[in-house]
């Protein structure tokens, strides 16, 4: 039996070389850009592992649940941390950033989410990058789900580790992540001995024998299908632009929030501030009386097809998640999870207005 997936030609390093520097190309960066062989979680712990210690003091942003997993990592390997928590309705400011600094001149290492995709909101990393470079700190950023929905620029904004995924905006696999890596953050590694060596956790392991070794012969066998797949996407991005695709985005997220603020029936925007919005994925308050949960089941149960979900744990009760990303940001996705939001809120017996919706929505996609 044959199979266009099956009995493909081994991946070459060279192959693998060009697909991280097509990854950099997005990133529009100079720094090394290493390719895991995994999803994303595998960086954002091995990034944090390899550089933080019983030595950091570090400030972790907490702007949704990512933000709280960062804290216990980092508490794990043995850091200080303080916590900056903000409302999930709302996104950190540069001056939250800054005055948290100023309170502990030791933080030497600060960890931030770009695009909480879990509770909608997104941080000005450009003003909070130059708060950490005035302060000195190493910067660390979750950009998995803003990356293709919105501009991450990890050299403009001083981040030195900036860690992506493919399986949300950019609309690629889930099997293999990258991070950028400054040369601050690799001294950093270098000098931490808790970094791990040896392991799949390891980035000083693709520093020493990849990079350092001129990207010539890969540390083991790599994910083939989710490398060919990852190429693919970036191949998508480069053929229309990054421009047009992060104004897909935009644009998806202006029509949901317009539209969900038309439907009526007490649907309203979580994230209070469109300015706070992230472009990725719209999340919305679930009307008085009714549980978030129990409204997206049945949606699903109408069409499986429809980018929605419930928030996750405690936020379950309230928060609906439009995912529009990806091949979901278009103005049809867009529609037919306004078009079923209505039908399920007007079985609850509230007055929706699924028309006006659409059309605010028409009228917003730009």
């Amino acid at each position: 039996m044959t199979h266009p997936l099956l009995d493909l030609a081994p991946l070459s390093a060279a192959h693998f070389a060009s697909i991280e520097d097509r990854v950099a190309r997005l990133l529009r960066t100079e720094q090394d850009v290493v390719v895991m062989q995994g999803e994303a979680l595998l960086p954002l712990e091995g990034a944090i592992r390899a550089a933080a210690g019983p030595g950091t003091t570090a400030l972790n942003v907490i702007t949704g649940p990512y933000g709280q997993t960062f804290g216990d990592w980092l508490r794990d390997c043995g850091a200080t941390v303080v916590d900056l928590t903000v409302p999930f309705h709302t996104a950190v400011t540069a001056e939250q950033v800054r005055g948290a600094l100023a309170e502990h001149p030791e933080i030497d290492f600060v960890s931030l989410v770009h695009a909480e995709a879990a509770t909608g909101n997104t941080n000005p990393v450009a003003e909070i990058g130059e708060a950490v470079r005035a302060h000195g700190a190493l910067f660390y950023l979750d950009a998995v789900a803003s990356i293709g929905a919105e501009p991450v620029l990890p050299d403009a904004w001083g981040v030195d580790l900036c860690v992506i995924g493919a399986q949300k905006a950019m609309g690629g696999p889930a099997g293999v992540s990258a991070v950028s890596v400054s040369e601050r953050a690799w001294a950093r590694m270098a000098a931490n001995p808790r970094a791990p060596r040896r392991s799949y956790l390891s980035l000083l392991d693709w520093k020493e024998r990849w990079i350092d070794g001129g990207r010539t012969a890969l540390l083991h066998a790599p994910a083939q299908l989710e490398m060919l797949a990852l190429e693919a996407c970036l191949e998508r991005i480069e053929a229309v632009g990054p421009d047009a695709v992060m104004a897909r985005h935009a644009s998806a997220s202006a029509a949901t929030r317009a539209g969900a603020l038309a439907l009526g029936g007490g649907l309203e925007p979580y994230v209070r501030e469109a300015a706070d919005a992230a472009p990725v994925a719209t999340t919305l308050r679930a009307p008085a009386g009714t549980t978030a949960a129990d409204l997206v089941a049945r949606a699903l149960a109408a069409d499986p097809a429809l980018p929605l979900a419930a928030g996750g744990g405690a936020l379950a009760k309230e928060m609906i998640r439009v995912n529009h990303y990806g091949p979901d940001a278009t103005p049809g996705a867009v529609r037919a999870a306004l078009t079923a939001l209505g039908a399920v809120l007007a079985e609850e017996g509230l007055t929706v207005d699924v028309a006006a919706a659409l059309r605010a929505a028409g009228k917003s996609w730009r």
